[in-house]
Parts: structure tokens; sequence; C-alpha cells
């Protein structure tokens, strides 16, 4: 009787903590009417408060939805392989499993899982771990609410999401690093929209042997999208990196 009561009262528009549990197990999409086209979401953070307040803010968006809460890295895998949500918000430091161990264990089943970190941690180490790990967005705990909905929409329909602060550490790493001329040439070119066919007709060598270049330069600058090199070489001066 009560789980029914409380399925009743979720469904009229009760979005407390038990309501989300329960339906998060009977009803896929969670607490409240599905919403049709909204950007399925979810969070994974060891601490309930951020949790909560994310959902609460979150679900007020006509466009988006939570679907799944995770409280560690372990949780986090098991909720993305059963919910397949359309962008997932993941801590870095978690218990059991680590938010980049999360992010590589979703992405060798999912290889475009949109996922974006959220954590008060700014270090270069954490930075590439990351990105590294395949996040399409880092974003800190103190972001403003619009950044981060913003950031949500941009990661869905496919861009990048790194707020001004994070690209200038990552650009720092590129103009710090010592480059032979082969590869500074094929960073410009890379920075330049250039494919791999079309920077092995300019610099007269096999794409194969520029795949490995290409392959070493980002190993080195502690990332995996391409695109994030033309985002080091030109930074925006304002706003958030898409």
């Amino acid at each position: 009787m009560g789980r029914l009561y409380l399925f009743a009262v979720c469904v009229l528009g009760d979005t407390s903590m038990d309501c989300r549990r329960i339906l998060t197990r009977l009803v896929p999409g969670g607490c409240g009417v599905n919403k049709l086209g909204a950007i399925r979401i979810l969070i994974a953070d060891d601490h309930a408060v951020v949790r909560e307040g994310l959902t609460s803010l979150i679900n007020r968006r006509a466009d988006m939805q939570v679907v799944g809460e995770a409280r560690d890295g372990i949780e986090a895998v098991e909720q993305y392989n059963s919910l397949h949500p359309d962008v997932a918000l993941i801590d870095l430091r978690m218990p059991r499993m680590s938010g980049a161990d999360a992010m590589k264990a979703i992405r060798e089943r999912f290889p475009d899982a949109r996922l974006i970190v959220l954590t008060t941690f700014d270090s270069n180490d954490d930075i590439s771990l990351a990105l590294l790990a395949g996040a399409r967005g880092y974003l800190l705990k103190g972001s403003a609410t619009e950044e981060l909905l913003r950031c949500i929409r941009d990661v869905q329909s496919g861009q990048l999401c790194i707020p001004p602060e994070i690209v200038a550490k990552l650009s720092a790493r590129l103009s710090n690093a010592t480059w032979d001329p082969r590869d500074a040439e094929i960073i410009k070119l890379i920075s330049e929209d250039k494919d791999d066919i079309e920077i092995a007709k300019i610099l007269h060598v096999s794409d194969r042997t520029v795949a490995t270049s290409v392959k070493r330069i980002l190993d080195k600058l502690g990332i995996q999208e391409r695109s994030m090199v033309k985002m080091m070489t030109s930074p925006p001066s304002s706003g958030t990196f898409r």
C-alpha cells in the first residue's frame, strides 16, 4: 500500500527522494511523467545533497529530465548500462571506483557516450584524467546554473564544453611542450580542421604516418579528442569552448 500510494503521489508531481527511488525502479525515466524529447541525464556523485540539488535544478527545465542517480563509480557504470542516458554528469573523486575509471568503463561499451565531469578539482592531473577517460565537458561545481544547463545541451548535441580557465591550462601545456618540426606542422594543420588524408597530402607522407603522429601528439597533451587541439591553439577570450 505504501509503495502504491507513493507511486500515485509521484505521478501527480511529488519530487521527494522516496518518490524518485521508487519510480526509478518502477518507471523508466524516474519520478514524474516522462518529458517527450527531453535530454535524459544520469548524475553520479557521492554526496546526496549534490545529487538532490542537481536533480531538482535540472528537472525544472522542460527539455531535461534526470533518469538516474549513482553514489559511486560502480553504480555510475551500472546505471549507464541500464538506462542509456543522453548525458551523464560525473564527479571525478568517488568511492569504490573513480569517476575517470567509470568513464573509461562506460566508453568501452558506449564509445559515443556524452560525459561531463562536474568536480571541485582543476589540477592538470585531474583535467588530464578526465579528458583521457573521454569526458566531453569539464565544469567546476562553482559554475553558474545557466553554464551547467548550456553545457548539458551542447554536449548532448555533440559539441565540447570546456570553460576558459580549463582551456587556458590546456593551452599552456601545448605551448610549453617541445615539438619537433613535423609534429608542430601537424598541430597547425589540425587547428585548421585538416583531416589525416589532407595532412598526408600536404606533407607528402602516408595516412598511417599522420595517424601515428596525431596519436603521439594527443598522448603527449593528455587528451583524446583531436578537436581539442584546435581549442588549445585558439582559446576563446570568454565563454565556454564548443
